[in-house]
Formats: structure tokens, sequence, C-alpha cells
């Protein structure tokens, strides 16, 4: 049925009045969704249990302020002062459990508390919510991407150098280190690091700690698959993770002690991936670790002669351009699927993208090294949390592909914060105990019927 012009258009002659009140309304009211997804798995009890050795002075629990955090995290707040523009919502108040909320400088003087043996408990706490999340999967094939992040801070926070900051190399910065399962988009592990450091420093004793946490929880069945950029093609971590059983692919820097070179000029038959990318496998010693390593080489055709110089000087002037790359492995993957896997590799970018931009991984809250160190876990957590949720409430899957990135559909934070989260609604009392009352729209509500069915109300 055709609608008339005049029943499209409202006539706005006046500005309306604004006027502020008491009234028990929120700008949040997807939080109850995500309320009743961290009581049904018993989060403030896990918590609870993680820092009975390791308490924290103040007014507040634990519980209460990381969950705190982990709101003001999902609806948007990237800064400790955006607490303020929080303080008077009645669910961000609800979710957390408290009456009054704390203001910046104290949400800034207990996250200092973090040093020693309390960052390692909030440490241990998120690497095991997301173990917990593969384990009920039941995911016995983990794909582990090991990449290091670059994290500007300023002049004045405590143990920020200069080093390996490309975009702003005049600044110190951090340089933690992320281990991303790539079939989930999670963050399995974190550990913050200065700046001045290579993007290998401390990867081994990083991989030792947070696989020795998750194998206590995970199926002993449960096989660990790395991949690595070149950064990592580092004896003692190939070492390392062949004596621990799992599988690695690293790529291989072009360096000249390794000959790689040589061994391509000497190649004449390749193999086809597609009809742009070649590739051979050989064996290639590496005297100076004393290991031989299986090696594949890929050649991919472009139409241009790119500018880091991939041609190497190997072939003619009329032949076509190649870019050149190559990776080792110890898993049984063909040359062909070998291709595809490593670069299922680039889906981690992403993953870290958005915990900058999405949720302020990127935000140095305060000058001091515990507490940003702190605040780096928290937010891996509300991400986490947010992974879990969408999985919990009905994600769609996809189909396998080769290059093993995730399972799932995931929209980002982003949206989810305009379709869930963060929409108004009034807390009002009927003779059905407490109800949160929001605007009706019939796609939205559709939305939030779906997660209750997947998230029944506990208790």
């Amino acid at each position: 049925m055709r609608l008339r012009k005049g029943d499209l258009t409202a006539r706005v002659n006046s500005n309306l009045r604004v006027q502020f009140g008491t009234e028990t309304l929120t700008s949040y009211a997807g939080l109850e969704m995500i309320s009743r997804f961290l009581r049904k798995i018993d989060f403030a009890g896990r918590l609870r249990s993680a820092f009975s050795r390791t308490p924290l002075s103040g007014d507040y629990t634990i519980v209460q302020m990381i969950t705190l955090l982990v709101a003001m995290l999902l609806v948007g707040g990237r800064r400790l002062r955006h607490i303020r523009f929080l303080r008077d919502d009645v669910m961000v108040r609800r979710f957390s459990g408290l009456k009054r909320l704390p203001d910046e400088r104290t949400l800034s003087r207990w996250l200092q508390q973090f040093l020693g043996d309390r960052l390692k408990s909030l440490s241990r706490f998120s690497t095991e919510f997301a173990a917990l999340i593969i384990r009920k999967l039941r995911i016995l094939s983990v794909v582990l991407d090991l990449d290091g992040s670059v994290l500007t801070t300023g002049t004045q926070v405590g143990w920020a150098f200069r080093g390996y900051n490309n975009k702003k190399r005049r600044l110190p910065s951090y340089y933690p280190i992320l281990l991303h399962v790539g079939t989930l988009s999670l963050i399995l592990g974190l550990k913050n690091r200065p700046g001045n450091v290579h993007d290998s420093r401390g990867a081994v004793g990083f991989l030792k700690d947070t696989l020795r946490q998750v194998r206590v929880i995970l199926d002993p069945k449960t096989v660990f698959h790395f991949r690595m950029d070149g950064a990592f093609f580092q004896g003692s971590v190939i070492e390392f993770v062949q004596r621990d059983r799992c599988f690695y692919t690293i790529r291989v820097p072009m360096h000249r002690w390794l000959n790689l070179k040589g061994i391509v000029q000497m190649r004449v038959r390749w193999e086809r991936v597609n009809n742009r990318i070649d590739f051979f496998q050989t064996r290639l010693p590496v005297d100076q670790w004393g290991m031989e390593l299986d090696v594949t080489v890929y050649r991919k055709k472009v139409d241009h002669l790119s500018p880091r110089n991939y041609q190497l000087d190997l072939f003619a002037p009329d032949d076509p351009y190649y870019e050149y790359s190559a990776v080792t492995t110890n898993s049984p993957l063909t040359g062909k699927a070998l291709w595809y896997f490593m670069a299922g590799r680039g889906a981690q970018e992403k993953t870290f993208a958005e915990l900058k931009s999405g949720f302020g991984f990127d935000s140095i809250p305060t000058r001091h090294y515990g507490a940003n160190s702190a605040w780096q876990h928290i937010v891996v957590l509300a991400h986490n949390i947010l992974r879990a949720f969408q999985v919990e409430s009905g994600a769609v899957a996809k189909s396998k592909n080769p290059k093993k990135t995730a399972s799932y559909i995931f929209p980002s934070i982003h949206t989810v914060r305009f379709q869930l989260l963060n929409v108004a609604g009034r807390l009002v009392r009927t003779d059905d105990g407490p109800t949160l009352r929001i605007s009706r729209n019939n796609i939205r509500e559709r939305l939030y019927h779906q997660v209750v069915k997947f998230l029944p109300r506990t208790a």
C-alpha cells in the first residue's frame, strides 16, 4: 500500500527544552544481556578465586572494579576520565554492583596496585578465561598467532623506551606480545614489554608460561599449531616448540647466511599453488643452530617491481616480476595448503586493530607501568568476554576454510554497541518486579529475544 506524503513527514517548529532529572534512565540497556552471561558462567566467583591469594586493598572489591572497567570498555570508554559520564547511569551501576562509582583518580590508584604477583594473577585469569572458552567449544586443534604490537606512550610514562616504533620513532613506546587464537579471534595470552626490545624477546618464556596454564584446562589431546612471522625465526623458539610437541609455521627471512637466494637460483622446476603462485620444497641446513629445517619457497607473480626488491636479481630483465617468500614448518601440510594457512595469519591484525580502535588498547591511562599493564589485560578480558558472549548467544558458524581464520561471523564492537549495547532504556518497577523498558523497535526486539533464548535468566 502506498502512503501519502503527508503521512511521512512531521513538522518541527521549535527547539525542545532540555532538562536533567533523577529518573532511572540508562543509555546502555544492552549491558543487561552481558550481565546475564557473566552470571551464567559465574564470572564473579572465578574472579574472586583467582585473587584469593593476592587481594587488593581499597573500598571496592576486585569483582566490582573489574566489572566496572569492563562495562566502561564495552560501551565505548577509552580513558579513565570517561567514568565521569557513566557515574549516574543505572545499568552501569547495576552491572558493577555499585551504588556509587569511583572517580578516575581512585581507578588510577587502584590500577597501580598491579605489580608482581597481582599482575600475574590478572594475567593468569585472563588466559584461563580464554582457555575455558576453547574447552567449552571442544576445539582440539588450536591455531595460535604470535606477534607484537607497538603502543606509543609519550615521554613521561614508566618503563617506556624508544625502539621499534616505526610510526613515531622519536617517542617512547610499549611493545606487548600477544597470542591470538586464529579460529576464535580471542587473545589467549599477553605480556607487556618496553619498546626497546626485539619482537621475539622473551617469546620462549611467554609461550612456556601460557602453555603451562592452558594445558591444565584443555583436553590432553589438544594440539597447538603456532603461526609466526620472520622475527620469531630463532633457534630457541623452534627448539622449544618442537620439544613441547607442538606444530610451528614460521616465515623464513631472506638472510644471506641462509643462502636461500642460491637455492632459488639453482631451482628449475616449480609446482603450482594457483595461476600466480608457485612453490618448491627443500631441506635447509642451518649450521649455526645445528638444525636442518623443512622449508617451502614461494614466488608470487606481480605486475610491478616490488619496492622491497623481492626480485633478488635472479632472472633476466625480460622475466616477470616475482615476490619471494619462504616458510618453515614441521606440520604435514602440503605446499598448497601451507600457503593458505600462512595467509590466514593476517586475520590477527583485524583483531589487534579492534582492540585499539574499539576497546582502547592503545590508550595509556597512567604513568605507572603496572597500571598500564593491568589496563591492557582488562582490555583483552573485555574483548574475550564479548567474543564468548557472541558465541554463546548464537553467532553464525562459518564453513571451514584453509586459512584457519574465525569459525564464526563476529560483528565488530562498534556494530554490537549500535545494535545491542548502547540502547536507551528505563528501569521501572512493575507487579512482576524490576523491569527494563526499551523503546519498541521490531528488529532490535527480535535480536534481544534471540539473546534471551540462548541466555536464560540466572540467579
